[in-house]
């Protein structure tokens, strides 16, 4: 291969470490192309593969974790793989991303995770819970940003599916009982290139960064042993890079998960070093090529998120269709008990969703996350409501939302989609799923 080679990212979403690892490659004076719906092709003819645009190497950047079946990307990464090299290959990835088979290789190589149960049958799942003491973590096995993860301390049954998604219990690990917190150690190749400890905010107990987790800079006090411990981690699982998540217990650290795809800015806020250089650097030189190692040194110090020269254009001709819901529409509410299926009100005048307090016990939304103050569009004074996870399918689509609990009682709808839902989608008001026909909307009806 040539000195300089041609890299590809594979990002079908715009997010600001994909831009990041493309400048990234671009200062390090090799070739770029940003693998999109836009421009990438590959083709078959006369028994011979082509691949457009045409690079040396992918860095596998699919949110899998976010896709409604991440097997059609899955497959997607699958194919290049097979006439590129892949940087996180789509089988790691696809390891990395279910949680409960990557703690599996975890525990098989010897490495400490948190006991674990998962059983297709919600009896055996619900009868074996006891051992976990009187609070447990109730996750599902794909999962993002905190999505799906319940900490429960109640003898509610719960079910082994979450809509879709498997789910499975975990031990909960809290060294600090006070500021409960973990570390997110980046680790690219055989070099760990930052490491810092995360926070939970007040209220809650997850310490995801997209949930308005606290960082600080851990780099230079992380232990030799928990640093060995990461590498290993994203070894075993197979991965060429990953955020390795890992909490301190009382007898030692454990690993919680290997993110294939995990964000950085939240570690650059906190050390001031971005990882988006040396896996730039990791692609280039698997590719054949070689790189400035000092260059890299100085990259680290930036996080160049602007957009990148290769960035491809976007179609003009056939643009993209935002999804269109009703007024009222056919839903699906998901909890750790169970699932219902119930007519829900769109309103764009609320920033989040709301269920009926019935509702929400009945299907399980887990426990009371905080009180906020939530003001209506026709009410100009604020009330407080406890808020709560929930996941929603609307469409065949699952949203993970901090939904508000209210006594929604002696109202039509027991759930009302707010902007945290419609923001995917174009509400057609005359559009009712409860109706043969549109309605007529006037000033009664939308007002609740």
């Amino acid at each position: 291969m040539s000195d300089s080679p041609t890299v590809g990212v594979l990002s079908l979403h715009s997010s600001k470490e994909t831009k990041a690892i493309l400048n990234a490659i671009d200062d390090l004076g090799c070739g770029t192309a940003w693998l999109r719906a836009e421009n990438t092709v590959v083709d078959i003819e006369d028994g011979t593969v082509t691949l457009e645009p045409d690079v040396d190497i992918v860095v596998n950047r699919l949110l899998l974790s976010k896709e409604e079946q991440p097997a059609e990307a899955l497959g997607l990464a699958t194919m290049l793989d097979r006439i590129r090299p892949v940087l996180n290959t789509p089988t790691a990835t696809m390891t990395a991303m279910h949680k409960f088979a990557s703690g599996t290789a975890l525990a098989e190589a010897g490495l400490s995770v948190p006991d674990a149960l998962m059983a297709l049958s919600g009896e055996i799942l619900n009868t074996r819970r006891d051992r976990f003491g009187e609070e447990v973590v109730y996750k599902t096995a794909i999962g993002t940003h905190g999505g799906g993860t319940w900490k429960l301390d109640t003898d509610d049954h719960i079910n082994p599916m979450v809509g879709s998604r498997q789910a499975f219990l975990q031990e909960l690990i809290e060294h600090d009982e006070m500021r409960h917190h973990d570390l997110r150690i980046y680790v690219v190749g055989e070099r760990i290139v930052g490491a810092m400890n995360r926070y939970a905010p007040d209220g809650e107990w997850r310490t995801n960064v997209a949930l308005g987790g606290r960082v600080e800079n851990a780099t230079e006090e992380l232990p030799e042993a928990v640093a060995t411990m990461a590498k290993r981690a994203t070894d075993e699982v197979g991965l060429d890079y990953a955020g390795v998540d890992v909490v301190e217990g009382e007898d030692g650290y454990y690993i919680l998960e290997v993110n294939p795809t995990a964000g950085f800015r939240g570690l650059f806020k906190a050390t001031g070093r971005s990882p988006a250089p040396h896996i730039a650097r990791l692609a280039i030189e698997r590719a054949g090529g070689d790189v400035d190692p000092e260059r890299v040194h100085e990259l680290t110090a930036t996080l160049d998120d602007s957009r990148p020269a290769c960035m491809p254009k976007p179609e003009t001709s056939v643009p993209t269709e935002t999804p269109v819901i009703g007024y009222v529409e056919e839903v699906v509410t998901m909890g750790t008990s169970g699932q219902r299926t119930v007519m829900a009100k769109s309103d764009t005048g609320a920033t989040r969703t709301s269920i009926d307090a019935h509702l929400a016990a009945e299907i399980g939304t887990g426990p009371i996350k905080d009180i906020v103050k939530i003001k209506s569009g026709s009410v100009k004074s604020s009330r407080s409501r406890p808020v709560v996870d929930l996941v929603v399918g609307v469409g065949g689509t699952q949203h993970t939302v901090t939904a508000s609990i209210e006594d929604r009682g002696h109202m039509e709808y027991p759930l009302l989609l707010g902007r945290d839902i419609l923001e995917h989608y174009h509400v057609d008001v005359r559009r009712q799923a409860d109706e043969t026909e549109p309605a007529a909307l006037d000033e009664t009806t939308l007002e609740e």
